[in-house]
């Protein structure tokens, strides 16, 4: 990986003079600007419960009616 593989330095686009490729390195390719890939979402496949929940209607009912 060099600033000589850079999209941005390829199509005469960046403005930095670095020794290194910068945080905005994307390779130069053919198809043009790729975006990076992004991390794969997963969901779990059990169910969890959280720690505090709303209280129903109906508990919420009872609250207001003892006040």
């Amino acid at each position: 990986m060099s600033c000589e593989q850079c999209f941005f330095r390829c199509n005469s686009l960046c403005a930095l003079d670095l020794d290194r490729p910068c945080a905005t390195f994307r390779p130069d390719h053919p198809d043009g600007l790729k975006p990076p890939q992004q991390m794969r979402l997963e969901f779990r496949s059990e169910r969890t419960r959280a720690a505090w929940a709303f209280p129903t209607a109906q508990e919420q009912a009872q609250i207001h009616a003892m006040a």
